[in-house]
């Protein structure tokens, strides 16, 4: 089975949601929606679902225009962020609730909700109601409903953006042998890098409802085609500075200059902007080849196992993170450090035309 959105378009009180996006979804993938809040990602949702149908463009499965179908003619099940589930009726009785809309036999309803619920380590709970749950066994209660449905289409709205930090760690980690073990096509929207590459799969970067560049996540995160995908798939925000090349050398804004060495080498001489993520920027001096600069704290961010130094240069705000626990006071000055070799230059228009072989 394909899902396919050919050309789509909508329109929302005659502003676009959607922006001419075409996208392929195949059988047994996982594609992450990623992007900021309004960038479309719940729209094209909507759209795959059979919920709204789009002002111009088609929706294909297997070749076959669907567009306009209604929901409940399409082979989709969909979880929200929300937890949704039934407060009357046990996990049980919640999991089974759509097969027994489907009449299935009472043997296969029996089956299916226990693997289900074994896929999603929800055994002890079965006789339990979602009160009676945590909000990640209720989370798990949704999927585990949406998983034994045996859509085609399983769709997931940034299903732990309402979990604490240790719930969605652990679902994380659980939730790619499940979309394993599913065979649907999967198609997952969070607005967290972070989430993006733990999940793998393909992503598909969004900015205000454009697709920006889909494909593997780990090659979108390594060689993003723009400089706004490379800020929207940051996270701490982007590093960046304006850089001139000339005669064999590069100015930094803010008055720094140094040999055109590493990805600069290559470039044609002319304005460019340099992008950095936050681990990209070292907090040192005196490294051979790297280029060297003076930089003021504002606040540092310690979460234990790091810590998120930001810093103010010329008028620009960067920062950086440092592996387990560091304090740096306000005003504090620090040298840091750029590697030529390991940042990504775009052009005047924001393309890329430099970036490193491996991150």
């Amino acid at each position: 089975m394909s899902v396919t959105l050919d050309h789509v378009t909508r329109l929302i009180d005659g502003v676009p949601a959607i922006r001419d996006v075409s996208l392929t979804l195949e059988r047994g993938t996982l594609s992450v929606l990623l992007g900021p809040t309004l960038s479309g990602k719940t729209s094209i949702m909507r759209l795959l679902a059979g919920l709204d149908k789009p002002t111009s463009g088609r929706v294909l499965v297997d070749a076959k225009d669907v567009t306009g179908v209604d929901v409940r003619k399409r082979s989709v099940a969909m979880v929200y962020q929300q937890f949704i589930n039934y407060p009357s009726l046990t996990v049980y009785e919640n999991i089974a609730s759509p097969l027994r809309v489907q009449r299935k036999p009472r043997l296969e309803i029996e089956k299916r909700v226990q693997e289900a619920a074994r896929l999603l380590k929800l055994e002890p709970y079965l006789d339990r109601t979602p009160l009676q749950l945590s909000g990640g066994q209720q989370q798990r209660t949704a999927i585990a409903r949406a998983l034994v449905k045996g859509a085609d289409l399983v769709l997931l709205d940034e299903p732990l953006a309402n979990l604490d930090y240790k719930l969605r760690e652990e679902l994380r980690t659980e939730l790619p042998r499940i979309f394993e073990a599913s065979g649907a096509i999967f198609v997952y929207a969070t607005t967290e890098p972070t989430e993006a590459l733990l999940l793998g799969g393909r992503t598909v970067c969004m900015w205000e409802g454009e697709v920006l560049q889909a494909g593997d996540t780990s090659k979108v995160y390594r060689h993003p085609d723009t400089l706004r995908v490379a800020q929207v798939f940051s996270d701490p925000p982007l590093n960046i500075v304006g850089i001139e090349k000339k005669n064999g050398s590069v100015q930094y804004a803010g008055g720094v200059q140094a040999p055109a060495s590493g990805l600069y080498a290559g470039l044609g001489d002319g304005a460019y902007r340099v992008g950095f993520r936050a681990h990209q920027l070292e907090l040192a001096s005196g490294a051979a080849g790297r280029h060297a600069f003076h930089a003021t704290v504002t606040v540092t961010e310690i979460t234990g196992s790091e810590s998120f130094v930001h810093l103010s240069r010329d008028a620009s705000n960067w920062v950086a993170v440092l592996h387990g626990v560091h304090e740096f006071p306000p005003g504090h000055v620090l040298d840091a450090a750029l590697d030529p070799n390991n940042l990504f230059v775009f052009d005047a228009a924001g393309r890329l035309v430099a970036s490193p072989g491996a991150m």
